[in-house]
């Protein structure tokens, strides 16, 4: 996965709040036994944490010193820097993902939208309730945001097995801001109906969001950057297409069932399986029309 080394960042659509502690933000997650159940329950549930009982109580954190924070503003301006940082493609993904739903909603005569992305570590506060990193990336429909610990993509590595490649990271943006989507046309709020199993519409939803994550992939590298007038993103080959493929597959109910708990149990899936989020990431990449990820039918 390459970028335009000149190509102008927007870190408009990105905040850095690492090194510092949210006003009013609830101490609430913590490590051991009960991080790890959040983590299992949380990752790319596409829900905020007061929909996984993870809110309320604890104390008010104080705001810490920012000198540290808004490192994203600071430091990442170009391609180049999110060709060498991981922040800052991070930033870059964002911006490639919104470019490419800006165009789409106007391709078919709508308005996009924006999301921004919350970049924290350890704890944070949002509309949705307070969260800590234990919960993995999430977004929040309260306040149409996508939360993000970058030391999630270690985890993903360590914890989870997937490949450490820059476009299985690319692939954790582009499914979240699926979710965004799906809040906007109004399916997100399917998922929420207390159902858990491998045909309830909480597993729809999220095939569907690794299914619009594979559209955007398809069309990357040919989605132009209003402020250099050509796509930001310049190479996505096959070994990239392959680490997506590969860290959907390893966040699938059946891998983490069995690496955690030593028996797959489908009747508590809220994910579905590693071979079908392959199956809806390569639907949506192989297609690149979003009207094929209807999961729902």
């Amino acid at each position: 996965m390459q970028f335009d080394d000149d190509a102008r960042l927007d870190t408009s659509e990105v905040e850095d709040v690492r090194g510092s502690r949210i006003p009013g933000g609830k101490a609430t997650v913590g490590g051991g036994i009960i991080g790890l159940i959040a983590l299992l329950l949380g990752v790319f549930l596409g829900v905020g944490p007061d929909q996984l009982g993870l809110s309320g109580g604890g104390e008010d954190t104080p705001a810490a010193s920012s000198s540290s924070a808004e490192q994203v503003k600071r430091d990442c301006l170009s391609g180049a820097d999110a060709n060498s940082r991981q922040d800052c493609r991070t930033v870059a993904v964002v911006n490639s993902v919104q470019d490419y739903w800006r165009g789409e909603y106007a391709r078919r005569g709508g308005t996009y939208a924006p999301a921004s992305t919350i970049l924290f570590d350890q704890r944070v506060n949002t509309a949705c309730g307070a969260a800590s990193s234990a919960v993995g990336p999430f977004y929040c429909p309260g306040d149409r945001r996508v939360y993000l610990d970058l030391g999630f993509f270690e985890e993903l590595r360590t914890k989870f097995g997937a490949g450490a490649g820059p476009f299985a990271q690319a692939y954790v943006v582009a499914h979240e801001y699926g979710h965004h989507i799906q809040n906007l046309m109004g399916t997100l709020s399917r998922s929420q109906d207390g159902r858990t199993g491998a045909d309830s519409n909480a597993v729809r939803v999220e095939l569907q969001a690794d299914c619009y994550a594979g559209v955007w992939a398809r069309h990357a590298t040919s989605t132009p950057d209003e402020s250099i007038g050509r796509p930001l993103l310049t190479r996505i080959d096959d070994t990239d297409i392959r680490d997506g493929l590969d860290a959907a597959a390893a966040v699938g109910d059946d891998r983490i069932q069995e690496r955690f708990q030593g028996r797959v149990t489908p009747e508590s899936w809220t994910h579905g399986s590693a071979e079908q989020r392959r199956q809806w990431f390569h639907t949506g990449y192989r297609t690149g029309d979003m009207a094929q990820c209807n999961t729902f039918r």
